[in-house]
Protein backbone atom coordinates (compact mmCIF):
# COMPACT_ATOMS: atom_id res chain seq x y z
CA UNK A 1 0.00 0.00 0.00
CA UNK A 2 1.46 3.42 -1.06
CA UNK A 3 -0.44 6.49 -0.05
CA UNK A 4 -0.40 9.61 -1.81
CA UNK A 5 1.51 12.72 -0.63
CA UNK A 6 0.14 16.08 -1.79
CA UNK A 7 3.00 18.27 -0.77
CA UNK A 8 6.49 16.18 -0.92
CA UNK A 9 8.64 19.29 -0.78
CA UNK A 10 7.29 20.70 2.02
CA UNK A 11 6.64 23.74 0.69
CA UNK A 12 3.19 23.92 -1.42
CA UNK A 13 4.98 26.36 -4.06
CA UNK A 14 7.53 24.01 -4.70
CA UNK A 15 5.43 21.00 -4.59
CA UNK A 16 2.83 22.98 -7.01
CA UNK A 17 5.67 23.93 -9.88
CA UNK A 18 6.68 20.36 -9.74
CA UNK A 19 3.16 19.18 -10.34
CA UNK A 20 2.67 21.12 -13.01
CA UNK A 21 5.53 20.09 -14.81
CA UNK A 22 4.45 17.10 -17.10
CA UNK A 23 1.38 19.53 -18.65
CA UNK A 24 3.56 22.18 -19.14
CA UNK A 25 5.83 19.84 -21.13
CA UNK A 26 3.06 18.17 -22.92
CA UNK A 27 1.66 21.82 -23.74
CA UNK A 28 4.90 23.70 -24.57
CA UNK A 29 5.89 20.67 -26.96
CA UNK A 30 2.06 20.86 -28.80
CA UNK A 31 2.28 24.61 -28.84
CA UNK A 32 5.45 26.47 -29.18
CA UNK A 33 8.12 23.85 -30.76
CA UNK A 34 5.47 22.39 -33.20
CA UNK A 35 6.57 18.44 -32.10
CA UNK A 36 4.16 15.68 -33.58
CA UNK A 37 1.37 15.10 -30.64
CA UNK A 38 2.22 11.43 -30.02
CA UNK A 39 6.12 12.20 -29.52
CA UNK A 40 4.54 15.69 -27.16
CA UNK A 41 2.42 13.39 -25.38
CA UNK A 42 5.38 10.76 -24.95
CA UNK A 43 7.27 13.45 -23.15
CA UNK A 44 5.00 14.38 -21.16
CA UNK A 45 4.53 10.80 -20.21
CA UNK A 46 7.92 10.65 -19.06
CA UNK A 47 7.91 13.54 -17.14
CA UNK A 48 4.86 12.54 -15.69
CA UNK A 49 6.41 9.47 -14.66
CA UNK A 50 10.03 11.05 -13.05
CA UNK A 51 7.69 13.56 -11.41
CA UNK A 52 6.00 10.70 -9.56
CA UNK A 53 8.70 8.97 -8.58
CA UNK A 54 11.55 11.05 -7.63
CA UNK A 55 9.19 13.74 -6.58
CA UNK A 56 6.18 11.57 -5.35
CA UNK A 57 7.59 9.13 -3.95
CA UNK A 58 5.45 6.62 -5.70
CA UNK A 59 7.06 3.46 -6.27
CA UNK A 60 8.09 3.13 -9.98
CA UNK A 61 6.00 -0.44 -11.04
CA UNK A 62 3.41 1.53 -9.88
CA UNK A 63 3.93 4.73 -11.81
CA UNK A 64 4.34 2.18 -15.20
CA UNK A 65 1.43 0.32 -14.22
CA UNK A 66 -0.85 3.54 -13.70
CA UNK A 67 0.28 4.39 -17.50
CA UNK A 68 -0.23 1.35 -18.75
CA UNK A 69 -3.94 0.99 -17.36
CA UNK A 70 -4.33 4.72 -19.34
CA UNK A 71 -3.00 3.67 -22.24
CA UNK A 72 -5.11 0.66 -22.38
CA UNK A 73 -8.48 3.16 -21.41
CA UNK A 74 -6.89 4.91 -23.79
CA UNK A 75 -7.42 2.43 -26.81
CA UNK A 76 -10.84 1.16 -25.15
CA UNK A 77 -13.12 3.10 -25.39
CA UNK A 78 -12.08 6.13 -26.57
CA UNK A 79 -9.89 4.89 -29.83
CA UNK A 80 -12.21 2.24 -30.38
CA UNK A 81 -15.12 4.97 -30.76
CA UNK A 82 -12.84 7.30 -32.85
CA UNK A 83 -11.87 4.69 -35.58
CA UNK A 84 -15.24 3.26 -35.99
CA UNK A 85 -16.53 7.15 -36.63
CA UNK A 86 -13.93 7.64 -39.04
CA UNK A 87 -14.53 3.89 -40.49
CA UNK A 88 -18.20 5.12 -40.82
CA UNK A 89 -17.25 8.22 -42.72
CA UNK A 90 -15.06 6.62 -44.99
CA UNK A 91 -17.50 4.29 -45.93
CA UNK A 92 -19.95 7.36 -47.13
CA UNK A 93 -17.30 9.04 -48.52
CA UNK A 94 -16.05 6.48 -51.35
CA UNK A 95 -19.88 5.55 -52.17
CA UNK A 96 -20.32 9.57 -52.52
CA UNK A 97 -23.32 9.46 -49.91
CA UNK A 98 -21.19 12.07 -47.63
CA UNK A 99 -21.17 14.49 -50.84
CA UNK A 100 -24.95 13.97 -51.07
CA UNK A 101 -25.25 14.76 -47.40
CA UNK A 102 -23.53 17.89 -47.41
CA UNK A 103 -25.67 19.23 -50.24
CA UNK A 104 -28.59 18.52 -48.70
CA UNK A 105 -27.47 20.77 -45.63
CA UNK A 106 -26.26 23.48 -48.04
CA UNK A 107 -29.72 23.40 -49.41
CA UNK A 108 -30.93 24.65 -46.47
CA UNK A 109 -28.85 27.59 -46.43
CA UNK A 110 -25.93 28.22 -48.57
CA UNK A 111 -24.50 30.61 -45.96
CA UNK A 112 -21.25 29.28 -44.04
CA UNK A 113 -22.31 30.66 -41.00
CA UNK A 114 -25.80 28.85 -40.45
CA UNK A 115 -24.27 25.85 -41.76
CA UNK A 116 -21.75 26.04 -38.69
CA UNK A 117 -24.51 26.69 -35.93
CA UNK A 118 -26.19 23.88 -37.58
CA UNK A 119 -23.92 20.97 -37.60
CA UNK A 120 -21.13 22.10 -35.12
CA UNK A 121 -23.77 23.40 -32.75
CA UNK A 122 -26.93 21.66 -33.15
CA UNK A 123 -26.07 18.27 -34.97
CA UNK A 124 -22.71 18.01 -32.41
CA UNK A 125 -24.63 18.66 -29.71
CA UNK A 126 -26.96 15.38 -30.32
CA UNK A 127 -23.88 12.71 -31.15
CA UNK A 128 -22.67 14.69 -27.74
CA UNK A 129 -25.75 13.65 -25.81
CA UNK A 130 -25.63 10.46 -27.18
CA UNK A 131 -22.66 9.19 -27.28
CA UNK A 132 -20.14 11.58 -25.96
CA UNK A 133 -16.09 10.75 -25.63
CA UNK A 134 -14.95 12.53 -29.11
CA UNK A 135 -18.04 11.40 -31.25
CA UNK A 136 -19.44 14.88 -31.79
CA UNK A 137 -15.83 16.47 -32.73
CA UNK A 138 -15.09 13.37 -35.14
CA UNK A 139 -18.53 13.74 -36.99
CA UNK A 140 -18.94 17.66 -37.36
CA UNK A 141 -15.07 17.71 -38.23
CA UNK A 142 -15.55 15.93 -41.04
CA UNK A 143 -18.90 17.31 -42.16
CA UNK A 144 -17.19 21.16 -41.93
CA UNK A 145 -14.35 19.97 -44.12
CA UNK A 146 -16.57 18.31 -46.73
CA UNK A 147 -18.38 21.82 -46.78
CA UNK A 148 -15.19 23.53 -47.56
CA UNK A 149 -13.79 24.62 -44.29
CA UNK A 150 -10.50 24.89 -43.33
CA UNK A 151 -8.94 21.96 -41.32
CA UNK A 152 -8.04 24.89 -38.83
CA UNK A 153 -11.34 25.89 -39.04
CA UNK A 154 -13.01 22.73 -39.36
CA UNK A 155 -11.09 21.50 -36.34
CA UNK A 156 -11.25 24.76 -33.67
CA UNK A 157 -14.82 25.44 -34.54
CA UNK A 158 -15.83 22.12 -33.55
CA UNK A 159 -14.55 22.43 -30.23
CA UNK A 160 -15.28 25.63 -29.32
CA UNK A 161 -19.15 24.33 -30.32
CA UNK A 162 -18.63 21.04 -28.36
CA UNK A 163 -18.50 22.97 -24.64
CA UNK A 164 -22.34 23.65 -23.59
CA UNK A 165 -23.65 19.83 -24.25
CA UNK A 166 -20.76 18.84 -22.37
CA UNK A 167 -22.36 18.48 -18.99
CA UNK A 168 -24.99 15.97 -19.82
CA UNK A 169 -22.67 14.01 -22.59
CA UNK A 170 -23.47 10.52 -22.98
CA UNK A 171 -26.96 10.13 -21.38
CA UNK A 172 -26.02 12.54 -18.46
CA UNK A 173 -22.78 10.45 -17.57
CA UNK A 174 -21.30 13.40 -15.80
CA UNK A 175 -23.33 14.27 -13.30
CA UNK A 176 -24.17 10.77 -12.47
CA UNK A 177 -20.30 9.97 -11.56
CA UNK A 178 -20.67 13.36 -9.63
CA UNK A 179 -23.37 12.30 -7.40
CA UNK A 180 -21.79 8.84 -7.14
CA UNK A 181 -18.08 10.49 -5.77
CA UNK A 182 -20.01 13.38 -3.83
CA UNK A 183 -22.70 11.41 -2.65
CA UNK A 184 -24.77 14.50 -3.59
CA UNK A 185 -28.33 14.19 -4.80
CA UNK A 186 -28.40 13.90 -8.22
CA UNK A 187 -30.99 16.11 -9.00
CA UNK A 188 -29.82 18.57 -7.41
CA UNK A 189 -26.78 18.80 -9.68
CA UNK A 190 -28.52 18.00 -12.73
CA UNK A 191 -30.41 21.21 -11.38
CA UNK A 192 -27.75 23.57 -10.73
CA UNK A 193 -26.05 22.69 -13.23
CA UNK A 194 -28.63 23.35 -15.35
CA UNK A 195 -29.29 26.82 -14.06
CA UNK A 196 -25.89 27.67 -14.97
CA UNK A 197 -25.07 26.42 -18.33
CA UNK A 198 -28.53 27.44 -19.91
CA UNK A 199 -26.43 31.06 -19.74
CA UNK A 200 -23.73 29.47 -21.74
CA UNK A 201 -26.26 27.72 -24.19
CA UNK A 202 -27.09 31.22 -25.37
CA UNK A 203 -23.95 32.76 -25.46
CA UNK A 204 -21.42 29.52 -27.34
CA UNK A 205 -23.34 29.52 -30.87
CA UNK A 206 -23.00 33.69 -30.83
CA UNK A 207 -18.90 33.39 -29.91
CA UNK A 208 -18.76 30.44 -32.25
CA UNK A 209 -19.80 32.56 -35.21
CA UNK A 210 -18.00 35.67 -33.77
CA UNK A 211 -14.20 32.95 -33.70
CA UNK A 212 -15.32 32.32 -37.13
CA UNK A 213 -15.89 35.41 -39.44
CA UNK A 214 -16.03 38.28 -36.58
CA UNK A 215 -18.14 40.83 -34.87
CA UNK A 216 -20.32 42.18 -37.66
CA UNK A 217 -20.85 39.27 -39.40
CA UNK A 218 -22.18 37.31 -36.29
CA UNK A 219 -24.19 40.46 -35.83
CA UNK A 220 -25.59 40.43 -39.49
CA UNK A 221 -27.14 36.43 -38.85
CA UNK A 222 -28.06 37.27 -34.85
CA UNK A 223 -31.71 36.13 -35.46
CA UNK A 224 -30.74 32.68 -36.22
CA UNK A 225 -27.82 32.30 -33.38
CA UNK A 226 -30.51 33.49 -30.78
CA UNK A 227 -32.95 30.69 -31.84
CA UNK A 228 -30.51 28.16 -32.12
CA UNK A 229 -28.99 28.48 -28.53
CA UNK A 230 -32.24 29.67 -27.55
CA UNK A 231 -34.11 26.28 -28.71
CA UNK A 232 -31.02 24.48 -26.65
CA UNK A 233 -30.95 26.74 -23.75
CA UNK A 234 -34.33 26.62 -22.86
CA UNK A 235 -34.96 22.69 -22.99
CA UNK A 236 -31.62 22.59 -21.35
CA UNK A 237 -32.92 24.53 -18.19
CA UNK A 238 -36.69 22.28 -17.77
CA UNK A 239 -34.90 18.69 -18.79
CA UNK A 240 -32.04 19.13 -16.30
CA UNK A 241 -34.69 20.63 -13.15
CA UNK A 242 -37.66 18.76 -14.00
CA UNK A 243 -36.38 15.67 -15.49
CA UNK A 244 -33.06 15.08 -14.47
CA UNK A 245 -29.66 14.39 -16.26
CA UNK A 246 -30.50 11.65 -19.06
CA UNK A 247 -31.88 13.35 -21.96
CA UNK A 248 -30.83 16.67 -21.18
CA UNK A 249 -29.10 17.10 -24.64
CA UNK A 250 -30.81 14.65 -26.78
CA UNK A 251 -33.61 16.84 -25.93
CA UNK A 252 -32.15 20.25 -26.12
CA UNK A 253 -30.04 19.37 -29.60
CA UNK A 254 -33.44 18.15 -31.65
CA UNK A 255 -35.22 20.96 -30.24
CA UNK A 256 -32.56 23.55 -31.76
CA UNK A 257 -32.00 21.68 -35.10
CA UNK A 258 -35.73 21.78 -35.84
CA UNK A 259 -36.54 25.28 -34.71
CA UNK A 260 -33.25 26.44 -36.42
CA UNK A 261 -34.17 24.72 -39.87
CA UNK A 262 -37.64 25.56 -39.59
CA UNK A 263 -36.70 29.43 -39.04
CA UNK A 264 -34.20 29.57 -41.65
CA UNK A 265 -37.58 28.36 -44.09
CA UNK A 266 -38.69 31.95 -43.19
CA UNK A 267 -35.45 33.80 -42.43
CA UNK A 268 -32.68 34.76 -44.98
CA UNK A 269 -29.73 36.96 -43.82
CA UNK A 270 -29.56 40.05 -46.59
CA UNK A 271 -25.43 39.30 -47.04
CA UNK A 272 -25.21 35.59 -47.50
CA UNK A 273 -21.69 34.37 -46.97
CA UNK A 274 -19.91 31.54 -49.09
CA UNK A 275 -16.53 31.94 -48.22
CA UNK A 276 -15.43 29.29 -45.95
CA UNK A 277 -12.56 31.26 -44.73
CA UNK A 278 -15.09 33.72 -42.66
CA UNK A 279 -13.29 36.26 -44.69
CA UNK A 280 -16.38 38.04 -46.83
CA UNK A 281 -13.42 39.16 -49.68
CA UNK A 282 -12.83 35.06 -50.14
CA UNK A 283 -16.81 34.72 -51.16
CA UNK A 284 -17.60 32.32 -53.69
CA UNK A 285 -20.09 33.27 -56.25
CA UNK A 286 -23.06 30.97 -55.41
CA UNK A 287 -23.11 28.27 -56.78
CA UNK A 288 -25.99 26.12 -58.23
CA UNK A 289 -27.32 23.34 -56.64
CA UNK A 290 -27.13 20.16 -57.41
CA UNK A 291 -30.01 18.74 -57.06
CA UNK A 292 -30.91 15.33 -55.59
CA UNK A 293 -34.44 12.71 -55.44
CA UNK A 294 -35.43 12.77 -52.15
CA UNK A 295 -35.02 9.13 -52.18
CA UNK A 296 -31.02 9.85 -52.54
CA UNK A 297 -31.04 12.17 -50.13
CA UNK A 298 -32.70 10.16 -47.66
CA UNK A 299 -30.16 7.11 -48.53
CA UNK A 300 -27.17 9.75 -47.82
CA UNK A 301 -29.06 9.91 -44.46
CA UNK A 302 -29.56 6.89 -43.20
CA UNK A 303 -26.24 6.26 -42.23
CA UNK A 304 -26.12 8.75 -39.61
CA UNK A 305 -29.37 8.33 -39.01
CA UNK A 306 -28.80 4.64 -38.22
CA UNK A 307 -25.78 5.98 -36.28
CA UNK A 308 -27.64 8.12 -34.26
CA UNK A 309 -30.24 5.46 -33.50
CA UNK A 310 -27.89 2.98 -32.30
CA UNK A 311 -25.43 5.27 -30.19
CA UNK A 312 -28.84 6.48 -28.33
CA UNK A 313 -29.77 2.90 -27.80
CA UNK A 314 -26.34 1.95 -26.49
CA UNK A 315 -26.45 4.57 -23.77
CA UNK A 316 -29.55 3.71 -22.36
CA UNK A 317 -28.72 2.17 -18.62
CA UNK A 318 -31.06 -0.99 -19.35
CA UNK A 319 -29.57 -1.61 -22.55
CA UNK A 320 -26.20 -1.36 -21.34
CA UNK A 321 -26.71 -3.36 -18.20
CA UNK A 322 -28.00 -6.18 -20.42
CA UNK A 323 -25.20 -6.30 -22.85
CA UNK A 324 -22.78 -6.15 -20.25
CA UNK A 325 -23.99 -9.26 -18.33
CA UNK A 326 -23.48 -11.23 -21.96
CA UNK A 327 -20.16 -10.02 -22.46
CA UNK A 328 -18.22 -7.75 -19.63
CA UNK A 329 -14.71 -8.66 -18.85
CA UNK A 330 -13.00 -7.35 -15.36
CA UNK A 331 -9.37 -7.11 -15.10
CA UNK A 332 -7.33 -5.99 -11.57
CA UNK A 333 -4.66 -4.25 -13.21
CA UNK A 334 -1.40 -5.60 -11.53
CA UNK A 335 0.36 -3.57 -9.18
CA UNK A 336 -1.78 -0.78 -9.24
CA UNK A 337 -5.17 -2.38 -8.32
CA UNK A 338 -5.95 -1.33 -4.43
CA UNK A 339 -2.29 -0.53 -3.90
CA UNK A 340 -2.47 3.63 -3.91
CA UNK A 341 -4.48 5.16 -1.09
CA UNK A 342 -5.84 9.06 -1.28
CA UNK A 343 -5.35 10.64 1.61
CA UNK A 344 -7.07 13.80 2.94
CA UNK A 345 -7.95 16.47 2.42
CA UNK A 346 -8.48 15.38 -1.42
CA UNK A 347 -10.64 12.36 0.30
CA UNK A 348 -12.62 12.63 3.65
CA UNK A 349 -11.02 9.82 4.91
CA UNK A 350 -8.01 7.51 3.11
CA UNK A 351 -9.25 5.64 0.51
CA UNK A 352 -8.01 2.81 -1.51
CA UNK A 353 -8.13 3.30 -5.13
CA UNK A 354 -9.69 0.20 -7.45
CA UNK A 355 -7.87 0.11 -10.76
CA UNK A 356 -10.11 -2.39 -12.64
CA UNK A 357 -10.21 -2.57 -16.49
CA UNK A 358 -13.38 -2.75 -17.93
CA UNK A 359 -13.31 -4.61 -21.70
CA UNK A 360 -17.04 -4.19 -22.12
CA UNK A 361 -16.84 -4.89 -25.57
CA UNK A 362 -20.24 -5.61 -26.45
CA UNK A 363 -21.73 -2.22 -24.66
CA UNK A 364 -19.34 0.30 -25.38
CA UNK A 365 -20.34 2.75 -27.55
CA UNK A 366 -17.74 2.33 -29.99
CA UNK A 367 -19.17 -1.25 -30.79
CA UNK A 368 -22.56 0.44 -31.31
CA UNK A 369 -21.15 3.09 -33.96
CA UNK A 370 -19.16 -0.55 -35.51
CA UNK A 371 -22.59 -2.05 -36.03
CA UNK A 372 -24.23 0.78 -37.47
CA UNK A 373 -20.97 1.53 -39.82
CA UNK A 374 -21.68 -2.45 -41.27
CA UNK A 375 -25.21 -2.29 -41.43
CA UNK A 376 -24.78 0.86 -43.04
CA UNK A 377 -22.40 -0.60 -45.12
CA UNK A 378 -24.79 -3.20 -46.43
CA UNK A 379 -27.39 -1.00 -47.08
CA UNK A 380 -24.68 0.69 -49.55
CA UNK A 381 -24.10 -2.14 -51.58
CA UNK A 382 -20.44 -3.08 -49.87
CA UNK A 383 -19.47 -6.28 -50.07
CA UNK A 384 -17.28 -8.08 -47.04
CA UNK A 385 -14.04 -7.84 -49.04
CA UNK A 386 -14.44 -4.07 -49.71
CA UNK A 387 -15.65 -3.35 -46.03
CA UNK A 388 -12.13 -4.98 -44.56
CA UNK A 389 -9.87 -3.16 -47.35
CA UNK A 390 -11.74 0.22 -46.14
CA UNK A 391 -11.40 -0.76 -42.21
CA UNK A 392 -7.76 -1.89 -42.53
CA UNK A 393 -7.09 1.51 -44.65
CA UNK A 394 -9.16 3.32 -41.86
CA UNK A 395 -6.89 1.88 -39.27
CA UNK A 396 -3.78 2.81 -41.26
CA UNK A 397 -5.25 6.41 -41.44
CA UNK A 398 -5.26 6.72 -37.93
CA UNK A 399 -2.38 4.52 -36.54
CA UNK A 400 -0.78 7.77 -34.96
CA UNK A 401 -3.48 9.25 -33.48
CA UNK A 402 -4.65 5.73 -31.78
CA UNK A 403 -0.47 6.02 -30.18
CA UNK A 404 -1.29 9.39 -29.23
CA UNK A 405 -4.71 9.15 -27.55
CA UNK A 406 -3.32 5.95 -25.75
CA UNK A 407 -0.06 8.44 -24.83
CA UNK A 408 -2.66 11.19 -23.50
CA UNK A 409 -4.50 9.12 -21.27
CA UNK A 410 -1.40 7.66 -19.91
CA UNK A 411 -0.42 10.57 -18.89
CA UNK A 412 -3.18 11.40 -17.07
CA UNK A 413 -3.70 8.08 -15.14
CA UNK A 414 -0.18 8.32 -14.02
CA UNK A 415 -0.91 11.90 -12.35
CA UNK A 416 -4.23 11.19 -11.17
CA UNK A 417 -2.43 7.70 -9.20
CA UNK A 418 0.58 9.61 -8.11
CA UNK A 419 -1.37 12.74 -6.53
CA UNK A 420 0.52 15.33 -9.24
CA UNK A 421 -3.11 16.55 -10.34
CA UNK A 422 -4.52 16.73 -7.13
CA UNK A 423 -1.69 18.50 -5.79
CA UNK A 424 -2.30 20.84 -8.40
CA UNK A 425 -6.24 20.91 -7.53
CA UNK A 426 -5.30 21.59 -3.59
CA UNK A 427 -3.57 24.84 -5.34
CA UNK A 428 -7.41 25.78 -6.46
CA UNK A 429 -8.71 25.14 -3.57
CA UNK A 430 -6.72 27.44 -1.71
CA UNK A 431 -8.16 30.74 -2.43
CA UNK A 432 -10.38 31.29 0.58
CA UNK A 433 -12.78 34.09 -0.79
CA UNK A 434 -12.32 33.44 -4.53
CA UNK A 435 -12.48 29.63 -3.98
CA UNK A 436 -16.28 30.03 -6.59
CA UNK A 437 -14.14 31.55 -8.75
CA UNK A 438 -10.78 29.12 -9.18
CA UNK A 439 -12.80 26.26 -7.98
CA UNK A 440 -14.61 26.06 -11.08
CA UNK A 441 -11.05 27.07 -12.93
CA UNK A 442 -10.42 23.37 -11.26
CA UNK A 443 -13.28 22.12 -13.38
CA UNK A 444 -11.48 23.13 -16.30
CA UNK A 445 -8.37 21.93 -15.31
CA UNK A 446 -9.44 18.53 -14.52
CA UNK A 447 -11.37 18.24 -18.22
CA UNK A 448 -7.91 19.52 -19.55
CA UNK A 449 -5.93 16.72 -18.35
CA UNK A 450 -8.50 14.10 -18.87
CA UNK A 451 -9.79 14.85 -21.78
CA UNK A 452 -13.38 13.97 -19.81
CA UNK A 453 -16.20 16.10 -17.82
CA UNK A 454 -17.06 12.42 -16.30
CA UNK A 455 -12.86 12.02 -15.06
CA UNK A 456 -12.92 15.62 -13.91
CA UNK A 457 -15.75 15.19 -11.32
CA UNK A 458 -14.33 11.86 -10.24
CA UNK A 459 -11.38 13.51 -9.77
CA UNK A 460 -12.30 16.71 -8.01
CA UNK A 461 -15.66 16.13 -7.37
CA UNK A 462 -15.06 15.13 -3.66
CA UNK A 463 -12.29 17.98 -3.07
CA UNK A 464 -14.56 20.32 -4.68
CA UNK A 465 -17.60 19.45 -1.70
CA UNK A 466 -15.04 19.05 1.45
CA UNK A 467 -13.63 22.58 0.53
CA UNK A 468 -17.31 24.32 -0.03
CA UNK A 469 -18.02 22.75 3.21
CA UNK A 470 -15.01 24.27 5.10
CA UNK A 471 -15.65 27.80 3.68
CA UNK A 472 -19.50 27.78 4.25
CA UNK A 473 -20.47 27.69 0.44
CA UNK A 474 -23.22 25.14 -1.21
CA UNK A 475 -21.66 21.98 -1.84
CA UNK A 476 -24.22 21.52 -4.55
CA UNK A 477 -22.63 24.80 -6.29
CA UNK A 478 -19.52 23.83 -5.96
CA UNK A 479 -19.34 20.16 -7.01
CA UNK A 480 -21.92 21.41 -10.42
CA UNK A 481 -19.12 24.34 -10.67
CA UNK A 482 -16.58 21.35 -11.32
CA UNK A 483 -18.47 20.02 -14.23
CA UNK A 484 -20.20 23.62 -15.61
CA UNK A 485 -16.36 25.02 -15.89
CA UNK A 486 -15.00 21.68 -16.89
CA UNK A 487 -17.20 21.75 -20.09
CA UNK A 488 -14.95 24.80 -21.16
CA UNK A 489 -11.44 22.71 -21.25
CA UNK A 490 -13.29 20.27 -23.76
CA UNK A 491 -11.74 22.68 -26.34
CA UNK A 492 -8.31 22.27 -25.55
CA UNK A 493 -7.30 18.51 -24.04
CA UNK A 494 -5.10 16.77 -26.03
CA UNK A 495 -7.87 14.22 -26.81
CA UNK A 496 -9.97 15.82 -28.48
CA UNK A 497 -7.65 17.80 -30.22
CA UNK A 498 -5.87 15.02 -31.41
CA UNK A 499 -9.12 13.36 -32.47
CA UNK A 500 -10.11 16.92 -34.36
CA UNK A 501 -6.77 16.41 -35.99
CA UNK A 502 -7.59 13.05 -37.52
CA UNK A 503 -11.21 13.87 -38.29
CA UNK A 504 -10.05 16.85 -40.18
CA UNK A 505 -7.27 14.74 -42.01
CA UNK A 506 -4.81 17.90 -40.27
CA UNK A 507 -2.75 15.21 -38.03
CA UNK A 508 0.42 16.53 -37.15
CA UNK A 509 -0.97 20.17 -36.81
CA UNK A 510 -2.23 20.14 -33.18
CA UNK A 511 -0.17 22.64 -31.78
CA UNK A 512 -2.09 25.31 -34.29
CA UNK A 513 -5.36 24.23 -33.40
CA UNK A 514 -4.63 24.53 -29.62
CA UNK A 515 -3.17 28.28 -30.10
CA UNK A 516 -6.46 28.83 -31.88
CA UNK A 517 -8.85 27.58 -29.65
CA UNK A 518 -6.84 28.15 -25.79
CA UNK A 519 -7.87 32.05 -25.52
CA UNK A 520 -11.78 30.80 -25.87
CA UNK A 521 -11.48 27.90 -23.67
CA UNK A 522 -9.82 30.08 -20.79
CA UNK A 523 -11.94 32.95 -21.48
CA UNK A 524 -15.48 31.13 -21.44
CA UNK A 525 -14.16 29.26 -18.10
CA UNK A 526 -13.58 32.81 -16.68
CA UNK A 527 -17.08 33.93 -17.74
CA UNK A 528 -18.34 30.57 -15.76
CA UNK A 529 -16.04 31.13 -12.83
CA UNK A 530 -17.85 34.51 -12.38
CA UNK A 531 -21.22 33.57 -12.94
CA UNK A 532 -20.66 30.70 -9.99
CA UNK A 533 -19.07 33.62 -7.97
CA UNK A 534 -22.32 35.85 -8.38
CA UNK A 535 -24.47 32.53 -7.59
CA UNK A 536 -22.25 32.55 -4.52
CA UNK A 537 -22.02 35.57 -3.02
CA UNK A 538 -24.58 38.65 -4.87
CA UNK A 539 -28.47 38.69 -4.44
CA UNK A 540 -30.13 37.73 -7.10
CA UNK A 541 -28.06 35.40 -8.39
CA UNK A 542 -27.96 33.57 -4.64
CA UNK A 543 -31.52 32.54 -5.56
CA UNK A 544 -30.70 30.17 -8.21
CA UNK A 545 -28.69 27.97 -5.58
CA UNK A 546 -31.46 25.94 -3.61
Amino acid sequence: MWSQVYDPFQNVWLSTLAAAIPVVVMLAALAFFHIKAHIAAFMGLVAALVVAVYGFTMPADVAVASALYGAAYGLFPIGWIILNVIFLYQLTDRKGQFKILRESIASISGDRRLQLLLIAFSFGAFFEGAGGFGTPVAVTGAMLIGLGFAPLAASGLSLIANTAPVAYGALGTPIIALAAVTGLDMLELSGMVGRQLPIFSLIVPFWLVWAFCGWRRMLQIWPAVLVAGAAFAIPQYFISNYHGPWLVDVGAAISSMVCLTLFLKVWHPKEIMTSASGKPEDNQPEREQQHYSTAEVMRAWTPWLILSVIVLLWGIPEWKKMLDGLSIFKFEWSHLHMVVQKMPPVAPSPKIEEAIFKLNWLSATGTGIFIASVISAVLMGYKLREMLAVYWDTLKLLKYSLLTIAAMLALGYSTRYSGVDSTLGLAFANTGVFYPFFGTLLGWLGVALTGSDTASNVLFGGLQKTSAEQLGLSPVLMAAANSSGGVMGKMIDAQSIVVASTATKWYGHEGEILRYVFFHSIALAALVGILVSLQAYVHPFTLMVK
